[in-house]
C-alpha cells in the first residue's frame, strides 16, 4: 500500500505505474483517494475546530452563569449542543471516509522499480542469467511420477480417494529423498547465518490482507470455517507476519529467518489440475527465506535472496537460470521479483522452482512494522522473501537431472549424510 501523502503529491507516477502493470481499470482509483483524502482532511480540521471551539464554550457557560446571566449562557448552552451533534456527524462519516479510503488505497498497485522490464505477462518476462550447462542425456526422461513410481516412491491414485486431485501420498526412498532435501535446504540456510523457524501453519484476516493483495488472497487461501483463520499459501505470510505492530530497534536490523512449513493452495483458475503430476498442487512443502531490513539495504538483500536459491540448487547439480519478472507479472505489492528455473531435461526447457521478491515498505505499512533510528525517528522496514526449495516440485528438477541410464538416481553429495550415506537410489521395478 502506497503512502497518501506519496499519492496526492505523484498522482501521474501513479498513473503511469498503474499503466505499466497493464491495470487500466484502476486509473480512476487515483481521483477517488485524493478526493477522499481531502474530504478526510476537511472533516479533521472542522472537528478540531468544533472541539476547541466546545472547550472556550464551556469555560463561558460557567462563567455567565456566575455572572447571573442565565439567558445567555443558555442561548450558548443550545449552540453547543448543536456543535455536538455536528462533531457526532462528523465522527461517523470521517470513519466511513477513511474506511473507503483505506479499501481504495490497498487496490492500487506499489510503485515497481525503474529497472523492472516493461509487459503484459509471464510471456514476457527476461531471461538474465544461466547457471551451469543444461544436458539432455542420450536416453529417454521418462515423465516424473513415472520415475517416482518405479521406486514405489508416489500413490496418487489413494490419494485422490481420500481428498481428491491435487494431493499425493509420497513413500519410501522418495519420501526420504523429499524430507532430506528439505533438511538440507535448512542446513544450507543456518549455516550462512538465518535463523531457523517453525512458525504458525494458519493466520488471521488482518495479517492475510496485511501480507498479500485481494487477488491472491481470493486464488490462494483456504478459510477456515467459522474461525478467523486461513491456512497459510507459504510460511512467507506467517513470518512476515510475526512483526504486526511492532517498533524496532534499527541496530538490530537486518532479522534474517529461514523457515518450514507446510503450505496450501485453492490453485484458483488452475484449470485441470494434473492427475498424474506433482508440479501444480494444493499441498506441499516448502523451506522459505525472509528478511526485514533498512530500506537503503532492501536491493542488497535482494540480490543475496536469490543467489541462495541458486546456489542450493547448484550444490545438487541442477542445472538453473534467473528470470526477471515483467511489470504486468509482478502481484502488486512487488517492487522487484526473479523467479528461479530449473532445468528439465525431459522437457527440454526451464520450470518456475522458486520466487524471490522485494515488497518495499508496502507490506511494513499494512503490518504497522516500524523501525526506530538513533536519532528516535520512526520509519517503516523494507520486506523481502524468496523460496528455498519447494518438494515435491523441486523433486522433479531433482531426478530428471540425476536419474541414470539403468533408472537408478544418483545422490549427490551433499545430500548423502541426509540419506543415510546413500549414494543412488535404485528403482524397486
Amino acid at each position: 500500500m502506497l503512502d497518501i501523502k506519496f499519492v496526492r503529491e505523484n498522482p501521474d507516477v501513479v498513473r503511469q505505474n498503474i499503466r505499466n502493470k497493464f491495470q487500466d481499470a484502476k486509473l480512476p482509483l487515483v481521483d477517488e483517494v485524493i478526493a477522499l483524502d481531502l474530504r478526510n482532511r476537511e472533516i479533521k480540521k472542522e472537528v478540531e475546530t468544533l472541539r476547541a471551539n466546545h472547550k472556550k464554550a464551556s469555560k463561558q457557560y460557567g462563567a455567565l452563569r456566575a455572572q447571573g446571566k442565565l439567558e445567555e449562557a443558555e442561548k450558548l448552552r443550545a449552540e453547543d449542543a448543536a456543535s455536538e451533534e455536528r462533531m457526532t456527524a462528523l465522527s461517523a462519516e470521517e470513519k466511513q471516509v477513511e474506511a473507503d479510503l483505506k479499501q481504495k488505497m490497498m487496490i492500487i498497485p506499489n510503485i515497481i522499480d525503474p529497472s523492472v522490464p516493461i509487459g503484459k505477462d509471464d510471456s514476457e518476462n527476461v531471461e538474465v542469467e544461466r547457471f551451469g550447462e543444461p544436458v539432455v542425456p542420450d536416453f529417454e526422461v521418462p515423465y516424473h511420477t513415472d520415475i517416482m513410481e518405479s521406486f514405489n516412491g508416489i500413490d496418487l491414485d489413494s490419494a485422490r480417494k481420500v481428498a481428491g486431485n491435487g494431493f499425493y501420498y509420497l513413500m519410501g526412498d522418495i519420501a526420504r529423498l523429499h524430507s532430506a532435501v528439505i533438511s538440507y535446504a535448512r542446513d544450507f540456510m543456518i549455516n550462512r547465518g538465518f535463523t531457523y523457524c517453525v512458525p504458525p501453519f494458519m493466520i488471521r484476516s488482518d495479517v492475510v490482507t496485511g501480507v498479500m493483495s485481494f487477488a491472491e488472497m481470493d486464488a490462494m487461501m483456504y478459510k477456515i470455517e467459522g474461525e478467523d483463520l486461513y491456512l497459510i499459501g507459504t510460511s512467507e505470510h506467517s513470518m512476515i507476519g510475526k512483526f504486526i505492530d511492532t517498533v524496532n530497534k534499527e541496530e538490530n536490523l537486518p532479522y534474517t529467518l529461514t523457515s518450514y512449513s507446510p503450505c496450501f493452495r485453492k490453485e484458483k483458475g488452475a484449470h485441470g489440475l494434473e492427475e498424474r503430476g506433482v508440479y501444480r498442487i494444493h499441498q506441499f512443502e516448502k523451506q522459505e527465506m525472509i528478511v526485514i531490513c533498512k530500506p537503503e539495504d532492501s536491493m542488497m538483500w535482494y540480490d543475496k535472496l536469490w543467489k541462495n536459491t541458486v546456489d542450493l540448487f547448484r550444490s545438487m547439480d541442477i542445472p538453473v537460470r534467473t528470470l526477471e519478472c515483467c511489470s504486468g507479472d509482478l502481484a502488486d505489492l512487488k517492487v522487484k521479483s526473479v523467479d528461479v528455473e530449473a532445468w528439465s531435461p525431459r522437457q527440454k526447457k526451464y520450470f518456475e522452482v522458486g520466487s524471490c521478491s522485494n515488497l518495499g515498505d508496502a507490506q511494513a505499512r499494512r503490518l504497522g512494522i516500524r523501525v526506530v533510528g538513533p536519532d528516535k525517528t520512526k520509519y517503516l522496514a523494507h520486506t523481502l522473501n524468496n523460496t528455498v526449495v519447494a518438494p515435491p516440485r523441486m523433486l522433479i528438477a531433482f531426478l530428471e537431472n540425476n536419474l541414470q541410464a539403468d533408472g537408478s538416481v544418483r545422490i549427490p553429495e551433499v545430500l548423502r549424510p541426509y540419506m543415510g550415506g546413500m549414494e543412488k537410489m535404485v528403482p524397486k521395478k
